[in-house]
């Protein structure tokens, strides 16, 4: 890949820009064994080819997920299960080749399949993963994350995935750049049929034949699993059809190779090595594989639940065994299988006693809720009282808790398929015609694909209202595709926007509430309302943290705690979110050992409540430490500190949070946060460091 820099000033300028940057690829070479669960196929000239057994890849992901969730950690098994013979099909033919790095570039666009792909390599032994590394998938100390990431599994990752639809423009690239260096490589990538609903698929989509066709690409395969499924539910039933749009691949310039098979091994890997043969004949012409899959192949369960089988569908270790015995079709486990599955019901067992002897706490335990479970109480209050609220989601109201709303009004909701930029211009349509639309996504989607779309409703004087969810550290198995700790950052500065982070399911419920009606009063005022972002954790947490006595007020910083009497030493910590919880432990922690603190939830990062803090910082010696689920850059912290010291206030300060970094799979936030110095202790040692 390029010149040798080297040698550079030996080369004509014209060909050194043609051939780029020399840099060493980090990508493993071919696997020096066959697989050691192994099937067979035969090629079109007649021989045979060793592929990875699907069936073994199925076993090892529905193993792999129940030591993650034994762990804590969410996985998936219906779109790896569904996938299992074009993957063993693909890689059995890239690393068919000499060196598979110079005759392929793979990317998976698939990203809920990455442990599928995991499983597969492991298989092979690729990258020295052996079926030992694949039994820590997910956790904090495995560079196999919840989606394949380069940062951290460079040999094994090419391109980071996970959300959805944002690998194929990348994968263009590779195969432009390849024809600009006259390499003749092919680029596969792999994609399901619900990130193809995605805008930015759709854009490369659109220009790869189109570049393609003008000699600008480079031998190109999108193979295209094709299940009519996605998270809430059968594709065609919960939004629209995809199988008019695939119906227009060949219009739209691709030379499409249909699989109506695609779980029957023969028959995927026959048409997976035509694709390959027909792109690498004609590369003005790229490839779509258009694969008939079943989601959830291989359980009767996982197929017949309407998300095919999404997440991973058992929770209890004892109940491990079935399953994998039916995906073996009811034959004896593989030696290595039935080892690895017997101690996984060692574990789940002793895990079991272990919870039935430990003693029962005198102290009675607070409720607990997911914080977002408090916005769809407020939407479906607001629609009992006759305000036009709708819900607009892309896949996701299940995670996001909008569910309920979704279920109890379904003439008030609209489902626009995985599309975020999509959903968010559609809530801005809605708003313009009298409506209070209310979109739901992970913040890192929401911000990232749906960011411009909230910079022209608000232009636009369009309103809408987000539940945006799963933020930060929150989404700690899917690790950092999934992880956005950028949010704040990068919307807080739109105008006409406002920020909001409540700290418990009742504080999500009020604010909800609060945002919906204050809309309808100032449009029924003849007045622009603002658009409202709501980020908020998915783990569980108190329902509660509200003072006896104290009420909600927009734009106010509640006093959560103040432990300040009688101590010789105070600070005070502004938190906000997710956050709110650690810090509330940690005051507790504190004032043990006698430093006070005042608790301020700072829900309101780009509006700070500036008078509440500085009545507190005079209290405390103007010692402060903010804490966030967040970068440290731009976010909560710097916010609200650039607006104190505007008013001349300069406190001594701690600024909690991630320092510059992306995050990476764990089982849970906790975990993430203690690596970062954003848990419990790190508040506590700020605290101290400021004394």
């Amino acid at each position: 890949m390029g010149v040798e820099l080297a040698a550079a000033s030996q080369v004509p300028p014209e060909q050194r820009h043609r051939k780029g940057l020399q840099y060493p690829n980090p990508l493993a070479g071919n696997p020096s064994a066959k697989p050691r669960f192994a099937a067979t196929v035969k090629r079109a000239d007649g021989s045979m080819l060793t592929v990875a057994d699907p069936v073994a890849t199925r076993t090892i992901v529905a193993l792999m997920d129940m030591d993650a969730t034994i762990g804590g950690a969410a996985c998936h098994f219906g779109g790896p299960a569904a996938l299992a013979e074009l993957m063993s099909s693909i890689h059995g033919l890239m690393f068919a080749a000499p060196d598979w790095r110079q005759a392929y570039n793979f990317v998976n666009d698939a990203g809920h399949t990455e442990n599928g792909v995991y499983a597969l390599k492991g298989n092979y032994g690729f990258a020295g993963l052996t079926l030992k590394d694949l039994r820590a998938f997910r956790s904090v100390s495995s560079k196999l994350t919840g989606h394949g990431e380069s940062h951290l599994f460079p040999e094994g990752v090419m391109v980071s995935n996970g959300p959805l639809g944002s690998s194929v423009p990348v994968a263009q690239g590779l195969a432009l750049a390849d024809r600009l260096a006259d390499i003749d490589r092919t680029t596969v990538c792999v994609i399901s049929d619900g990130a193809m609903m995605e805008g930015e698929a759709k854009e490369a989509v659109s220009a790869i034949p189109g570049l393609a066709a003008k000699g600008l690409c480079a031998p190109f395969v999108l193979v295209i699993s094709d299940n009519n499924t996605k998270l809430s539910g059968r594709i065609d039933a919960d939004a629209f059809s995809m199988e008019p749009y695939f119906a227009s691949l060949a219009i739209q310039g691709w030379n499409v190779v249909k699989c109506d098979q695609g779980n029957d091994l023969q028959t995927a890997f026959t048409a997976v090595e035509t694709a390959f043969a027909k792109a690498k004949a004609d590369p003005k012409k790229p490839v779509a594989l258009w694969a008939k899959t079943i989601k959830g192949f291989g359980v009767e369960k996982t197929i017949k639940s309407a998300s095919g089988g999404h997440g991973f569908p058992l929770s209890k270790g004892d109940e491990l065994r079935a399953f994998v015995v039916e995906i073996n079709a009811g034959k004896p486990l593989n030696a290595d299988f039935e080892s690895w599955c017997t101690e996984i019901e060692t574990t789940w067992a002793a895990k079991q006693e272990k919870a039935k002897a430990a003693p029962s706490s005198a102290v009675p335990v607070p409720k607990k809720d997911k914080i977002q479970s408090g916005f769809p109480k407020a939407m479906i209050a607001a629609a009992d009282k006759g305000l036009p609220v709708v819900s607009v989601s892309a896949d996701l109201q299940g995670s996001t808790g909008v569910a309920p709303f979704r279920a109890k009004f379904p003439q008030f909701s609209i489902e626009v398929g995985v599309a975020e930029a999509n959903m968010v211009s559609t809530a801005a349509g809605y708003s313009k015609m009298g409506y209070i639309p209310v979109v739901d996504t992970f913040v890192q989607f929401g911000v990232t694909k749906g960011l411009l779309p909230i910079c022209m409703a608000a232009l636009s004087q369009s309103a809408v209202i987000a539940a945006f969810t799963h933020t930060g550290f929150q989404d700690a198995a899917d690790g950092a595709s999934h992880q956005g700790l950028m949010y704040l950052a990068m919307s807080g500065s739109i105008p006409h926007v406002q920020q909001y982070c409540p700290a418990t399911a009742e504080e999500a419920e009020w604010a909800m509430g609060f945002a919906i009606q204050r809309f309808a009063d100032e449009r029924k005022a003849g007045k622009h309302p603002d658009t409202v972002l709501f980020f908020c954790g998915r783990e569980n947490f108190p329902v509660s943290l509200r003072p006896e006595g104290q009420q909600y007020a927009w734009g106010k910083a509640m006093v959560l705690a103040d432990t300040t009497a009688g101590k010789a030493t105070s600070v005070v910590i502004s938190a906000n979110g997710a956050m709110v919880a650690s810090a509330v432990k940690a005051v507790e922690k504190l004032a043990a050992e006698g430093i006070g603190a005042i608790l301020l939830n700072n829900a309101t990062p780009n509006h700070p409540d500036l008078a509440a803090h500085r009545a507190a910082l005079a209290t405390c010696g103007d010692r402060l430490v903010t804490v966030e689920d967040h970068q440290a850059v731009g976010g909560a912290g710097a916010m609200l500190v650039t607006a104190l010291v505007q008013q001349g206030v300069a406190p001594k300060l701690r600024l909690l949070g991630v320092q510059g970094e992306f995050g990476q799979s764990a089982y849970t936030a906790d975990e993430l946060y203690k690596k970062h110095g954003i848990g419990v202790d790190g508040i506590i040692a700020a605290a101290k460091a400021l004394r």
